[in-house]
Parts: C-alpha cells; sequence; structure tokens
C-alpha cells in the first residue's frame, strides 16, 4: 500500500521512480483526490510548508524532504496551492467519485437528534475540532515512523473510507473512516506511536480516542465498549486503548478509525503498510 523510498533516481511531481534499501522509509500513498494524500517533493531546508492557510507534515526520507498534504472529501479537482516558506508550488488534485451506503438506524434520536442534544453535540465537535486543528511540531527526520500505521484491530472492512452516506434515506456527511468488524470486547491497539489528545463518550462516536502523532496527523477510534487510555498518555504503537464495542450511532459491534491530516479527514488505507481484509 505504500511508495517505500531510498534512493531517488527519477521523479516528477506525482511520480516516483524509486529503489529500495536497507534504510528505506516508507511514506503514504500518493493519491491526490478529494479524502486523498499527496505526496510532494520540497526542498530539504523548507521550514513552513502550508496549504490553506494550515500547517502542513512534512517528513524527511532518505535526504529529501516531503509535504504529506491531507485533501478534504469536499475539495475540488483542479490545481491547488502549497505555501513552502512564502514561495507557491502547485499540484492538482484528480476527480474521484464515492459509492452510496444507505443504513438503517433504528434509534431515530441518532439520526434526529432531539433539541435537547444539540449543546451536547456542539460542544462535543468542538471538543474534536480542537484536536483534529491542532499541530505538534515533530523533527521531520522522526515523523516518518509515526505516518507508518498498522490497522488498530484485524476483521473485515465493513464500510468503507468516502461512501455517501444516507440514515433512514436522509443523506449526511461521506464516510470519514474505515468501519472495522470486530466481536465486542475485541482489543484496539494504537495505529502508530502517539500522544492521546482527547477522550470521551460522545453523542453520535459513543466511546472515542483521539491520538495526536504529531503535525497534524490525528488518528480517532469510535464506538468503543471501553476506554483504557487517559489524555496525555504517549503510547508506543501496538498499545492497547480499549476494546471494540457498540456505543453511538451504531447498527453492531465494531471499530470507526478515521484519521485526519492538516485538519481533513482523508483514507487511512493510504498509510496502511498492508492492505486491510
Amino acid at each position: 500500500m505504500k511508495h517505500v523510498v531510498a534512493r531517488l533516481v527519477s521523479m516528477t511531481l506525482f511520480g516516483f521512480c524509486l529503489i529500495t534499501s536497507q534504510n528505506s522509509v516508507a511514506l503514504p500513498q500518493h493519491s491526490p483526490v478529494p479524502g486523498g494524500v499527496a505526496v510532494i517533493k520540497i526542498d530539504k531546508g523548507a521550514k513552513d510548508v502550508t496549504y490553506n492557510k494550515r500547517q502542513v507534515m512534512m517528513i524527511e526520507a532518505n535526504d529529501q524532504s516531503y509535504a504529506i498534504v491531507g485533501i478534504a472529501l469536499s475539495a475540488s479537482a483542479g490545481s491547488h496551492t502549497l505555501h513552502v516558506d512564502g514561495e507557491q508550488q502547485s499540484f492538482d488534485v484528480e476527480p474521484k467519485s464515492y459509492k452510496e451506503q444507505r443504513l438503517t438506524i433504528t434509534n431515530k434520536r441518532q439520526v434526529n437528534p432531539y433539541e435537547k442534544d444539540l449543546d451536547r453535540i456542539a460542544a462535543e465537535r468542538k471538543e474534536m475540532n480542537a484536536v483534529f486543528r491542532s499541530f505538534a511540531r515533530t523533527p521531520k527526520q522522526t515523523a516518518a515512523s509515526r505516518a507508518d500505521f498498522a490497522l488498530p484491530v484485524k476483521g473485515p472492512i465493513s464500510s468503507p473510507f468516502g461512501l455517501k452516506r444516507f440514515f433512514n434515506d436522509q443523506p449526511r456527511n461521506p464516510h470519514s473512516g474505515l468501519d472495522i468488524a470486530a466481536d465486542s470486547g475485541v482489543a484496539i491497539s494504537a495505529a502508530a506511536q502517539g500522544r492521546v489528545a482527547a477522550t470521551g463518550h460522545y453523542f453520535f462516536n459513543g466511546n472515542t480516542v483521539l491520538i495526536d502523532h504529531g503535525q497534524g496527523l490525528i488518528t480517532m477510534y469510535c464506538h468503543m465498549s471501553e476506554i483504557d487510555v487517559a489524555v496525555g498518555d504517549e503510547l508506543k504503537a501496538g498499545d492497547k486503548i480499549g476494546a471494540v464495542g457498540m456505543t453511538g450511532r451504531v447498527t453492531g459491534p465494531h471499530l470507526h478509525w478515521s484519521v485526519s491530516l492538516n485538519n481533513s479527514r482523508v483514507d487511512p488505507n493510504l498509510f496502511l503498510s498492508a492492505s486491510p481484509e
């Protein structure tokens, strides 16, 4: 699933000709589409990269620096602009369409919340958005290891990323993560090294953990039956953070796992070393 970078033989903005070596470093997969990730070569000495006025992740791999740009599902196809130390650098976003998914939710309050639920939902959204918008600076040399993910739980993908969703025939936001089917109680692991940035029992997401991996890269784990970590905990890849459940808006036990990069929800598959089941 990933480009493995060792010695750069030749390179265009969106195409790589690469050979591997013992010291190779895995980069996220380059997929410049709505909901995707653009991996763009930048000057090794670059100190500040922004996209849509947001800081962008930078990774140094094999004597080369890259901007790792999250592209929102709402992004339009066409030319987009990075600002690298004040200089403009353009890249193209290609069109992509996603399939539809229609779900029947028996708890109608989870589709059309009551008036008294709205303040709670707004407060929870504000708390999560504060994490998604954060940017904890980490060295470019170590960022690659934090962007090399493993699936947090084993199981089939019951709902892929990007689906156009309808709950009880009512249109809702696109599916912003992967749903991984697993039995309640199955352990959930941190996808990579990071710090627990938020936990809570949220109206739609149920028991939820958000992990900050640095440089605007955040993973979120939802619908858990239990949470075994606290805000501020430093985690290694594979550390247990809780267990699969069916809290919040669900039709059965599963883990909803999402990845946010520069406050854009992107396809988690692009960060996986191996394809999910």
